[in-house]
């Protein structure tokens, strides 16, 4: 979709709205022209030609009326206005939230976490204004149309000329296009590598310090805000320089015509009243011709926003962008209430067929997978660095979806992978933990239902509760942006925790061993394990994990080496071996 229709899109969201937004400013813009009107008439009242059969205090009374009437249209249209653009806000951040939720959880975003904030807030912002702005161009073009209407009854040669400004002002801003483009785009990503790269320094504090490397970060934060300092100059400088264009060629084009009025009014073939109503209009035709110059080249730097929000959800026509959705803005929020899904089928055998996945960046992968896990098993998979394990939990938790090949569930295909695969089918506990600037216990819960029973026994299976005693205030200690009041084995255990509150019938486990020593992890295990009933995947290297496993996978270059436990693999396969020492 080009920018104009999908604008087009965001007004029709809220039509009531946008109409009723529309038809004050309208009215606010064409009430200026009453003013201008009974200027006239006041002059020709003086020159005892007035034809509105009122006098001087009738016209007072009358402009006092149209300026409390346009107070409070003015008052109407900000609130209709505000409303409108937070809606507008609302639903363009909802859209890409939803979208970039969307995505399979293996694939990678256009950009960093911290990036995004520029699209959220700067883009989205800049659209809002080109929707807010497209009102003010129907409510001057309304004006502007009746004006010259006026101007024409007055003298159609001299008006004529009001058209050659705004005819100068469309050669140039799209002789400028490409520019304003241009620089808004660099002055955009450049804010965005700025904003990244704050939020990534805030989130490594402690790897700067210990690594001594403070003094290199901040000169490379002070590289990236010079960059963005130059490039948004040139996008303000040249933006100003449109703008003085703008309103130049406008000032000479109204120089010129007041030369030509003045003629006339030498000639006396121009009353009074007319002059200063010709005046009038002119003034704000002017402002108006200038006002749309701008919003020409604001409609352009809206065109680089909605493009760079499109390139980042993966979207080439943007209709998922501004697709309706219900927003609740003035109602009251249902609060979130966690409901026990019912499993569709127990849990009996896990079956890989052929799976294969490749990453289109490196083209490494898995191919070509074929495995067996059986209710109450406890697998381990294990390999090299880069063999595929991770990706391997990662298509069984559908965050990928596989090339080639089949996952089936008591011999029967799961379709959708990254929709079956969750509580209670299945829960996860990936190599890196994604913990939450909230308590210890809602980082645990993550939106299930509250029970103290649940949550002690999930604490307890996660060796935890040392840790929680001594917290000065225990599963209500909150934990920091992404759990860093937490040692990395103590987020790693709250990671479980959330695991292990959740009833499944199959739970899948990416390194745990990663920040846990020995003995943690070898306790983690074995009252995992006492719950003979418990199927169990984990990724590992550990020797006292793999010698605790029923069946062992063992990966190499992606692709399935050996299958057995353990003593047959130290028997017979030469990469377990290789491995073991």
């Amino acid at each position: 979709m080009k920018t104009y229709r999908l604008l087009w899109e965001l007004m029709k969201y809220k039509p009531l709205l946008y109409i009723g937004n529309c038809i004050l400013w309208i009215s606010i813009n064409l009430t200026l022209l009453i003013p201008g009107l009974l200027t006239r008439e006041f002059f020709k009242l003086l020159e005892g030609e007035g034809s509105w059969g009122m006098g001087i205090p009738g016209m007072l009374a009358l402009v006092l009326g149209v300026s409390l009437s346009r107070i409070v249209l003015i008052y109407g249209g900000a609130i209709l206005d505000i409303m409108h653009r937070f809606i507008i806000g609302s639903l363009l951040r909802y859209n890409m939230l939803k979208e970039i939720y969307r995505k399979p959880g293996g694939d990678t975003l256009k950009c960093s976490d911290n990036e995004m904030l520029s699209y959220f807030r700067d883009d989205t912002e800049q659209i809002e204004d080109s929707v807010s702005w497209c009102l003010d161009v129907l409510g001057s073009t309304a004006f502007t149309a009746v004006a010259l209407y006026i101007l024409f009854q007055i003298n159609s040669k001299i008006t004529f000329f009001v058209f050659t400004p705004l005819i100068c002002i469309v050669i140039i801003a799209s002789k400028a296009s490409k520019h304003v483009q241009k620089y808004r785009k660099a002055s955009r990503e450049s804010t965005q590598k700025v904003t990244g790269t704050i939020g990534e320094l805030f989130n490594s504090v402690q790897s700067i310090k210990v690594a001594g490397a403070e003094e290199n970060c901040l000169e490379h934060l002070e590289e990236l805000n010079n960059e963005r300092r130059k490039f948004m100059l040139k996008d303000n400088l040249f933006n100003q320089l449109l703008n003085s264009i703008f309103n130049n060629t406008v000032t000479l084009g109204t120089g010129f015509m007041l030369l030509i009025i003045a003629q006339m009014l030498s000639a006396k073939s121009f009353s009074l009243g007319d002059f200063s109503l010709f005046i009038y209009c002119l003034g704000f035709v002017s402002d108006n011709t200038t006002f749309w110059g701008e919003f020409m080249a604001h409609f352009q730097q809206t065109d680089v926003s909605i493009n760079r929000m499109k390139k980042v959800l993966d979207n080439e026509k943007g209709e998922k962008l501004v697709a309706s959705r219900k927003l609740y803005v003035n109602q009251k929020i249902t609060p979130y209430e966690s409901t026990e899904e019912e499993i569709s089928e127990f849990l009996e055998t896990l079956n890989f067929k052929g799976v294969s996945y490749k990453y289109l960046d490196s083209g490494r992968g898995i191919s070509d997978i074929d495995f067996e896990i059986k209710k109450g098993e406890f697998v381990v998979v294990t390999g090299r660095i880069g063999s595929g394990k991770s990706t391997l939990l990662k298509l069984m938790t559908g965050l990928l979806k596989a090339d080639m090949g089949e996952i089936r569930w008591n011999n029967k295909a799961v379709n959708d992978p990254k929709t079956f695969f969750v509580p209670p089918h299945s829960a996860y506990t990936p190599q890196v933990p994604g913990l939450f600037s909230d308590s210890v216990e809602n980082n645990i819960l993550l939106g299930c239902g509250k029970d103290k029973n649940r949550v002690a026994g999930a604490v307890k299976a996660a060796v935890l509760e040392c840790d929680l005693d001594q917290m000065d205030k225990g599963l209500d200690t909150m934990i920091g942006t992404r759990g860093v009041k937490l040692s990395g084995g103590q987020m790693q255990r709250t990671a479980a925790a959330r695991m292990f509150v959740r009833d499944a019938e199959i739970y899948l486990i990416d390194d745990m061993s990663s920040a846990l020593d020995v003995k943690t992890e070898n306790e983690i295990w074995q009252r995992f394990l006492d719950n003979k009933k418990r199927t169990c995947v984990a990724v590992s290297h550990r020797k006292a994990t793999l010698k605790k496993a029923d069946k062992i996978i063992v990966l190499k270059d992606g692709k399935v080496d050996s299958i057995g436990s353990l003593d047959q693999l130290l028997n017979d396969s030469k990469e377990m071996q290789d491995l073991w020492i």
